[in-house]
């Protein structure tokens, strides 16, 4: 829209004069190439952001976490983005749109406009794909914000010249609906951001709407209308959220525990190095080695068993196989560390003539 030079008494500049500042737009965009900067930090890639363990770290829209109570989640996907030219597009898209909306709402109407678009459409994103897709974006606000433009220039269609009005309604009913074509063909896109932050933000628009070059301004009863018809479709969507595929919490405690696991393993693995290096002659030195495997080797394979076996989780939790293939490991190695043990006791016992080196540990499930 801004690569087409409009009448020097065009539209936009008719409403810089009318709002010269454009704050909240300013800020948008600051903190979500701020949040992405961040992100590229915490290892996030440039290009491709099918990094599901980072989207979901920085506040990601997921089923399974949104619902277990961390419904901030609708709040901070908006400004997370899946790689460059993600960022880009939607940054490019605020920006063209987001000066008329802002200048023509005034900046808490637009803030309003913005997140409350980008809230519903995340909402119905959860409804209609929550459990199979992590999702992130500003993208549903922004249709919002395109909904609230196309609202605005059909309320003033009649104090704009018919060849601006019609050329900035076709411009912004085009890019609306090409991006949501573009959706059903590219896989990928969230459709349902989309159109959850257009309706909404077309609804809020009515909601919040203030005469600018018209001096009409909506009735008290077209109003409560539309908000009526604003907060039924809310809890419409709120009863319609899909039962989450599993309990988040549960999924974060086992890839704890799995993480504490294998620092552990690490541990046992540098002390069995140490212990096969250890050149010991004598019956007390057999004993010795062996209370050694007990303590280092053993002991701490018995702690991960029983750890791993106290969790309590759901079956369908992603973690739920590991975390049972590690419990059998764990036992499979405690029981071979303590016959090693054994064996060497018994050597001690029956006084070899010569030092014999500790079996091997059997390798175990993992």
């Amino acid at each position: 829209m801004t690569d087409v030079t409009l009448p020097a008494d065009s539209l936009s500049e008719r409403l810089h004069r009318h709002c010269p500042r454009i704050p909240v737009s300013v800020l948008l965009i600051a903190a979500n190439l701020l949040i992405f900067v961040l992100m590229l930090g915490a290892g996030a890639s440039l290009w491709h952001g099918n990094q599901n363990d980072i989207q979901l770290a920085w506040g990601a829209n997921f089923a399974p976490a949104t619902q277990d109570g961390q419904w901030w989640r609708l709040g901070s996907a908006l400004f997370l983005h899946f790689g460059l030219l993600h960022l880009g597009m939607n940054m490019w898209a605020l920006w063209d749109g987001g000066q008329l909306v802002e200048r023509a709402y005034g900046s808490p109407r637009f803030g309003a406009i913005y997140f409350g678009s980008g809230l519903t459409g995340n909402l119905l994103s959860l409804v209609n794909q929550g459990n199979q897709a992590i999702s992130g974006g500003a993208s549903g606000a922004i249709f919002g914000i395109y909904g609230a433009l196309l609202v605005f220039l059909w309320r003033e269609r009649q104090a704009l010249p018919s060849g601006e009005f019609r050329w900035l309604f076709r411009a912004a009913s085009l890019f609306t609906l090409v991006s949501i074509a573009l959706g059903l063909f590219v896989p990928g896109i969230d459709n349902s951001a989309h159109i959850g932050g257009l309706l909404s933000g077309m609804l809020l628009a009515l909601l919040l709407a203030r005469p600018i070059f018209i001096s009409e301004s909506p009735s008290r009863r077209s109003r409560l209308l539309v908000a009526g018809t604003l907060v039924a479709a809310l809890a419409l969507l709120i009863l319609r959220l899909p039962e989450p595929a599993y309990v988040w919490h549960e999924e974060v405690a086992a890839r704890q525990e799995i993480r504490a696991f294998l620092e552990r393993e690490e541990r046992i693995r540098q002390s069995w190095q140490d212990i096969l290096r250890q050149d010991g002659q004598s019956s007390d030195d057999l004993e010795s080695l062996a209370r050694r495997i007990e303590i280092e080797i053993a002991t701490p394979y018995e702690e991960s068993f029983e750890q791993l076996s106290q969790l309590e989780f759901g079956s369908a939790i992603p973690s739920a196989r590991q975390i049972e293939a590690l419990r059998r490991y764990s036992e499979t190695r405690h029981d071979g560390s303590q016959a090693v043990a054994d064996q060497l006791r018994n050597q001690a016992r029956f006084g070899p003539e010569r030092r014999q080196a500790p079996p091997p540990l059997p390798r175990g499930d993992s």
